[in-house]
């Protein structure tokens, strides 16, 4: 509980033996002000691991569910599907390549009146090696894109982030892939929600190697996940537009 609000967090997580469990203690580890335990759930999704991640995420204390059929999005949505009732959902990553205290700072955010406060690594400090090039790269096009056709400021598509349980379900989250992210913020910004952005700081992984950053498969999946995703939204808004028009006279 956080500032009156219960607060559920998901982790998808995929071959992270050696990082899900510190992700887990570090998160179930936050107190507020007055000492008590800020997560009240916690679900990581296996997606389809080799190795013993479900494990390590029990034994921290999480509750995990198995979805094997590979996909960002799906293991979001897999793990939300198991969430119990919560005000606030909290989203990061497996891989311990963010700061759990910094969490606070989103669910603040939040607890302020925001409907959704994106963890920006662009404002905040990285470690050298913790983002490759094509990744700042593909979230600079990113952002520029969202700014030139929603006229909305933005500098990351950070996975830490946390969100009102009410605008998501109002958001209507659908990808399964790689534009789970920017999907998010592109309908935050068309349900014309409160969104913010707060610096977090990027850290280099300890162990393992990135699916995204780390591997050309990723980057291209990645890549093409965000990009189509930026245009399908924006097709689908032109679209919703023009048949809410009203017709000319005599036609």
């Amino acid at each position: 509980m956080y500032a009156g609000m219960a607060v559920g967090v998901v982790v998808p997580a995929r071959d992270e033996e050696r990082n899900i469990g510190d992700v887990v203690a570090d998160l179930l580890a936050l107190r507020d002000d007055r000492g008590r335990r800020v997560v009240d759930d916690f679900v990581v999704c296996d997606n389809g691991s080799t190795d013993a991640t479900a494990t390590r995420a029990r034994e921290a204390g999480a509750r995990v569910v198995r979805e094997d059929t590979p996909g960002y999005g799906l293991a979001c949505l897999t793990a939300l599907a198991h969430l119990r009732p919560v005000d606030i959902v909290l989203f990061t990553d497996g891989d311990r390549s963010f700061e759990a205290a910094q969490g606070l700072r989103l669910l603040d955010a939040v607890a302020a009146g925001a409907d959704l406060a994106i963890g920006s690594r662009a404002l905040g400090r990285k470690e050298p090696g913790a983002l490759s090039a094509p990744q700042v790269a593909g979230n600079r096009v990113a952002a520029l894109l969202i700014r030139l056709l929603w006229g909305t400021a933005v500098t990351d598509l950070g996975p830490y982030r946390a969100i009102r349980a009410e605008a998501l379900r109002r958001i209507d989250m659908r990808d399964r892939t790689y534009g789970w992210t920017v999907e998010m913020q592109i309908k935050a910004i068309q349900h014309r929600l409160r969104v913010v952005e707060v610096p977090v700081d990027t850290l280099r992984r300890r162990f393992g190697r990135s699916k995204v950053g780390g591997t050309v498969r990723g980057v291209v999946g990645a890549s093409v996940g965000i990009l189509s995703m930026i245009v399908r939204l924006r097709w689908r808004q032109w679209r919703a537009g023009r048949s809410t028009r009203p017709q000319e006279a005599g036609k």
